[in-house]
């Protein structure tokens, strides 16, 4: 899928959710990161990039008083949003991509290590490489960003992600994969994207994402490495 699609369809989503242009910029950095870091060959994480853009598409066919709701869900809108997974892949059926990096994470974000998470209860390695991490991803940037409820974000909120994620490791998230992203902050690596694309900064242009995300996550991993631990 070209860039300029996947751009359209995140303004598409961005105009009717504002909350989510930030959220999928960082997301993608954050994908960007952890795929450089973990030795992933180039072709491979700009296919992982384009399934970070669009993980949340689906959510274009989730009735807006639902996605912009300022207070809790009922159970059945709550069933409704957790319905963007399906719609998401489907739509991008619909469109014609073939590709099983992105159909596979796009559906699959939300799945949880002990089976108990949507759409299709899938558990432990049954769940893709790339939607494992990136619920990990997912997760902690929905923890450090600002909500209605929370105004916080910056280094406390980070460690209270990271406290949470380690929580839920074995059971929501895959052991390796919430070790791995933990390790990547600890090291610095991240230190600028929650700092300088946070929900305060202006949204960028993604037409760019898959060489911009590339060259910045790049550089944010070689600077860390000096402080590495050997």
């Amino acid at each position: 899928m070209s860039p300029d699609i996947v751009q359209a369809l995140v303004s598409l989503l961005e105009a009717k959710d504002m909350s989510t242009g930030a959220h999928t910029w960082r997301v993608v950095l954050y994908t960007r990161a952890l795929a450089e870091r973990a030795g992933v060959d180039h072709a491979v994480i700009a296919r992982l990039t384009t399934a970070a853009a669009l993980h949340d598409v689906g959510k274009i066919d989730v009735p807006h008083w639902i996605l912009r709701k300022p207070g809790p869900l009922t159970d059945d809108e709550r069933a409704e949003m957790q319905r963007h997974t399906v719609y998401g892949h489907e739509r991008l059926q619909r469109m014609g991509e073939t590709d099983d990096i992105v159909l596979d994470l796009v559906r699959h974000h939300h799945e949880r290590w002990d089976g108990t998470g949507y759409p299709d209860r899938l558990k432990g390695e049954e769940i893709s490489v790339g939607a494992r991490f990136f619920a990990v991803i997912d997760a902690f940037d929905a923890m450090t960003s600002i909500r209605p409820y929370r105004q916080d974000v910056g280094e406390q909120a980070a460690e209270r992600a990271l406290a949470e994620i380690a929580r839920g490791r074995g059971t929501h998230y895959c052991p390796e994969a919430a070790d791995f992203f933990a390790g990547l902050y600890r090291s610095g690596a991240l230190d600028w994207i929650l700092h300088y694309f946070n929900d305060e900064a202006p949204v960028p242009d993604l037409a760019g994402l898959h060489e911009l995300p590339a060259a910045m996550a790049r550089r944010s991993v070689d600077e860390a490495r000096p402080s590495d631990p050997a």
